[in-house]
This record gives structure tokens, C-alpha cells and sequence, in this order.
């Protein structure tokens, strides 16, 4: 849940976060100012996360302790700039800063080169699947936050809550917002891919040991949790498009239930009787206080649509990827948004399966639509490779996905499916471990 940066449409004099949000036109008024921030495209933000495995002991978690131990003295020394977090089960998160595709692309590889050497000193691995396929989800941080957050869900009826905190990994590609004057066609834009790239690169169907039945586990179980929190922000809120997308992202926010209220710099208090922020400005809130423009914005970090506004539009729908497949996943992600050749195609493309979130989850490629349309956005992005700047062998990457898998109506998940078959989820889990250098230059 790391940042990638901080645009300064996003941010407030600190003077100003201990107003009072009096009414539901305030919240517009946030949405207005933080949304979106009016910038060029082409800068990319990525954040790759990976579960932690002991090459000896691979049923055993490995605590954020372990793995920052052997990290010792990496983390701001890593070559691309990336920054190191953890999510709370233990998963590793690089973060890398915004850059020209190719450049961020390049940045990003050679700090998992470093942090994987790193590693591997001390019998730790990294696997790119997008659930954990073998071990039971369990919190290692114990920060109040994910304490508080892990109550919300065991208290409110969730029980996906801790699956989503400790068993998922994702691969998020944040995108710059781009010149106002095309913020709502890019804000359909990223929402109408979701399904077609959920679908592709999906990377997680087995968890617990056993297959569950969908090609992206991941995106079914944040499906799962609180609706009002992960629900698509356009698609729910289409009712509101005569106020665009700051309509839709204020709507949105007042009708999110309350997750956790600040209490201090480091408290955190979960919210158990339902209330929305909504319920919140209209005096019925969790706390006899007023909402502040702080809570707001804290209460905007702790919803998790597939696409979040934070200034920048955060891509949240890739499963994490295997080390050779990332690049082209984070590609292809944002060739069809920043190419507006390749965005043109998709849009067109994507156009008959928008909102079929459920159905890529489940069936991926297979499902005959999902596979035409997905096959059309891949071979956009092969068009596109000259205009964006990728190199050869990136392009080649590219190409050789749409042949290996797209074309045959697959995804990264038949082939963890093929590992379970012959070794069960601790095959899935080891062989996603297994490093394949990239080609140079990327």
C-alpha cells in the first residue's frame, strides 16, 4: 500500500486538513482538488509485490524481519530508486519511482536483481503468483493499522478480509492522469481494460492447496470483501457521469462504510457499526466528532476499487507476475492507456466486455469474448512498440506472450495449474520462484 509519489494536486497545507467536512458538497469539493492532477502522460509508476519463500522450508512463513535482515543496508542503496514496504502477511513490495516507460522498466529490474541476490544468501525466494497457493493466511505485521483493519473485517462479516491482507500479491501500474481536457475518456478507458487485463494476465487459481475454480483467486477475493469498498468507482457510479469522474469518486467516498477512524498518530480505531461517511457528515458517525478533511483523505486511502484516483490513476487489477512476465504485463498495461493509437483499438476493442469483472476472474481467456478482445489490445501494444520506445527485446516479449498464451485462450494461471497437477501447491508456489533473467536491454 506504498506510494508512488505525491502530486501536488493531491496534497493540502497541513493548516488545512483539521477543517470540518460539514457536508456532502465538501466531499465533491475534495474529489475536485485531488483526483486528478493535470499532467503530460507517459511517466510510470511500479510496484511489484512477491511472496517470501525459505527454499528449505517452503510451507513456512517468512516474517518481514527475516526478509529485512538479509536486506540489511539495501533499501535506499537499490540501483532504480525503488522503495521497500511489506504488506501485512509478509508479502514484498519494490516500489519504484516515476519514470519513461522504458526507463521504469529498467529501473525496476535491477533492483529485483539486487534484491534477489540479496536473498538468496540467506535461502529466501521470490514468488510471482498472485495468491499464496500454500500457506494458511497469517498477519506478521502488527502494526495498529492492519491490527484494526483485520478486526473491521472479522467483526463486519468478512471473512475474505484476511485472505486479501495475507494470501494476494498484485502488480500495480500507476498512470499519470494526463491534460484535463481527456480525464473522463481516460478514466472509462482504465476502468473498460480491468476485465480484459484481469483476464490475461491472470496468475492465481489455487489457494489453500487446491484449485478453486477461478484462473484470478486474487480478484475474487477482493470481490469478496466489503462491496462498498472494492466495487469499480465508474461502474457503480454511472448514475453521477453529469459530474464526471469527481462526481462518481465523491459519491463513491460518502457512500464507503467507515473501515478505521484515526486515534493519534499511530491508532487506529476499526469501525463496527456500519456507518458510512456519509453517516459520518450527517452527525452519525462512529465518533461524536466531525469529520475532518484528514479523516477524508484517510478514509480515501482505506477504499480499494480496481482503479483508485490518487492524482495519478492506480491500475489495482494485475495478479503479480513471474519474473519474466512483469515487464510485459506493465507494457502492455500502459501502452493501451498512453499509446493513443494502441488506447483507440482498445477502447473499441475492450468496448462489448466493460464491467465483466466476475466472468475474468473466473473463466480468463477461455471465455471467447475476453479472448478476442484481449488478443486485439496485445497486438496494439506490438504496434505500438516503436512509438513508445521499447526496445527489441522487450517487443519480442510482448509478441511471444500473445503467441504462447493469448492466442491459446491462456494465462499465466495454466501453467500453475499444470504445476499443481504434477507437484501440488507447493510445485505452484516453488515454481514461481524460479528466475528467469531478462534480456538486456530491456
Amino acid at each position: 500500500m506504498a506510494r508512488r509519489h505525491t502530486p501536488e494536486a493531491s496534497t493540502r497545507p497541513a493548516d488545512d486538513l483539521g477543517e470540518v467536512v460539514e457536508r456532502p458538497a465538501d466531499v465533491h469539493d475534495f474529489a475536485e482538488r485531488t483526483m486528478l492532477a493535470d499532467t503530460a502522460v507517459g511517466q510510470v509508476g511500479i510496484e511489484t509485490e512477491w511472496f517470501v519463500v525459505d527454499r528449505h522450508s517452503p510451507d513456512s512463513p517468512v516474517a518481514p524481519e527475516r526478509t529485512r535482515a538479509a536486506l540489511a543496508g539495501c533499501g535506499p542503496d537499490l540501483p532504480g530508486g525503488s522503495r521497500i514496504t511489506f504488506e501485512p502477511g509478509g508479502q514484498f513490495e519494490l516500489s519504484g519511482p516515476p519514470l519513461a516507460l522504458p526507463a521504469a522498466l529498467r529501473a525496476m529490474s535491477a533492483d529485483l536483481t539486487a534484491v534477489r541476490l540479496r536473498l538468496a544468501d540467506d535461502g529466501l525466494l521470490l514468488a510471482g503468483l498472485g495468491a499464496d497457493p500454500l500457506r494458511a493466511p497469517r498477519r506478521l505485521l502488527t502494526h495498529s493499522r492492519y491490527a484494526a483493519m483485520e478486526e473491521f473485517f472479522q467483526t463486519g462479516g468478512f471473512p475474505a478480509g484476511p485472505l486479501m491482507m495475507c494470501s494476494t500479491a498484485a502488480l500495480q501500474v500507476n498512470l499519470e492522469a494526463g491534460p484535463r481536457s481527456g480525464w473522463e475518456d481516460r478514466w472509462r478507458l482504465a476502468h473498460t481494460l480491468g476485465p480484459v487485463l484481469v483476464a490475461m494476465f491472470a496468475s492465481s487459481p489455487v489457494l489453500a492447496g487446491r484449485p478453486t475454480g477461478q484462473v484470478s483467486t486474487r480478484q475474487g477475493i477482493w470481490s469478496d470483501i466489503d462491496a462498498t469498498r472494492t466495487t469499480p468507482v465508474a461502474d457503480a457510479g454511472t448514475q453521477f457521469t453529469t459530474g464526471g469522474p469527481a462526481a462518481e469518486w465523491a459519491r463513491y467516498l460518502l457512500d464507503a462504510r467507515l473501515m478505521l477512524v484515526r486515534d493519534g498518530d499511530d491508532r487506529y480505531l476499526p469501525v463496527r457499526d456500519g456507518s458510512t461517511f456519509a453517516d459520518w457528515v450527517a452527525g452519525a458517525g462512529p465518533v461524536p466528532r466531525r469529520p475532518t478533511v484528514a479523516d477524508l483523505a484517510y478514509h480515501a486511502s482505506t477504499v480499494f476499487p480496481p482503479v483508485r484516483p490518487r492524482g495519478w490513476l492506480e491500475l489495482r487489477y494485475l495478479d503479480a507476475q513471474s519474473p519474466a512476465l512483469w515487464p510485459v504485463a506493465v507494457t502492455v498495461a500502459a501502452a493501451l492507456l498512453d499509446d493513443p493509437r494502441a488506447a483507440d483499438t482498445a477502447r473499441d476493442a475492450c468496448a462489448g466486455v466493460a464491467g465483466r469483472w466476475a466472468e475474468a476472474a473466473a473463466l480468463g481467456l477461455a471465455q471467447p469474448d475476453l479472448r478476442t478482445a484481449a488478443l486485439r489490445c496485445v497486438m496494439a501494444v506490438v504496434e505500438a512498440a516503436g512509438r513508445l520506445g521499447l526496445s527489441p527485446a522487450l517487443t519480442a516479449a510482448v509478441a511471444d506472450f500473445a503467441d504462447t498464451f493469448v492466442r491459446r485462450g491462456q494465462s499465466p494461471a495454466d501453467a500453475a495449474l499444470a504445476s499443481w497437477r504434477a507437484g501440488g501447491a507447493s510445485a505452484v508456489l516453488l515454481d514461481a520462484t524460479t528466475w528467469v533473467e531478462l534480456p538486456q536491454p530491456i
